[in-house]
């Protein structure tokens, strides 16, 4: 796909921990690179933990802060983007096709474009994300999701309601059987119990994230979609 280098856009980045966290410092350096007018929000309802420093992009003086917060703060003010950060998970339809929308643009013949960011680690939101995608009819959708060596980060879009490039969901329609909780569904227990991820595998995912953000932004021209890894065998591949 081709994105006009002077065409506006709007990120969302849903999930600022893992993978959002090492995806945001880059998103805004390549946003700022791009000269194209930029606005950036950011959502996470978690708050920065002891052991959340042991694979995530925090440091001590974060502890007790909320993550979105943490991140927006930090690199808004460095690169003079216009940011909002919200202290929240995303986890209502409505309430993220808001944040996706854009206001009239009047006379523009420059169309603005979304792009959202899903750096989550639940299906349940995935599905939420997938259901918006299908609402809107202009639309990036990265997501990103792995284990704890391996992943994969896919580009959905859609252009004036058509589907150029399949969502996550299409590709891999299983997820959408998920029954799974939102995370702020979840018991204190039953969030202190995560799927094993490694700080290797996160660096990974943002990767193969930033490295699509720079070809739409910088260059307007995507050409892989989607991208799968190993961090344990140090590989990482666009896959047809």
């Amino acid at each position: 796909m081709k994105l006009s280098l002077d065409r506006p856009v709007k990120i969302v980045v849903i999930g600022a921990g893992g993978t959002g966290g090492y995806v945001i410092p880059h998103l805004y350096r390549i946003a700022y690179a791009s000269g194209r007018p930029c606005r950036i929000i950011i959502a996470d309802g978690d708050i920065v933990e002891q052991k959340n420093l042991i694979r995530q992009n925090f440091a001590e003086c974060d502890i007790g802060e909320n993550k979105a917060q943490v991140m927006a703060e930090r690199y808004s003010e460095v690169f003079g983007i216009e940011t909002e950060y919200i202290p929240d998970f995303i986890e209502n339809e409505q309430q993220l096709l808001e944040l996706l929308r854009f206001e009239s643009s009047g006379r523009s013949s420059n169309k603005p474009i979304s792009i959202l960011i899903g750096a989550v680690d639940n299906n349940r939101s995935r599905i939420m994300c997938n259901n918006v995608f299908k609402k809107l009819d202009d639309i990036i959708y990265i997501d990103s999701g792995n284990g704890e060596f391996t992943g994969q980060v896919i580009c959905g879009v859609k252009m004036s309601g058509r589907v150029i490039s399949k969502p996550v969901a299409s590709v891999y329609p299983d997820l959408l059987k998920d029954t799974e909780k939102f995370p702020s569904e979840l018991s204190c227990a039953e969030r202190s119990v995560s799927a094993p991820q490694s700080i290797a595998a996160n660096v990974f995912a943002s990767s193969a994230v930033i490295s699509m953000l720079y070809h739409l932004l910088i260059e307007g021209n995507l050409r892989n979609n989607r991208i799968t890894f190993s961090s344990r065998k140090l590989l990482m591949k666009t896959v047809a």
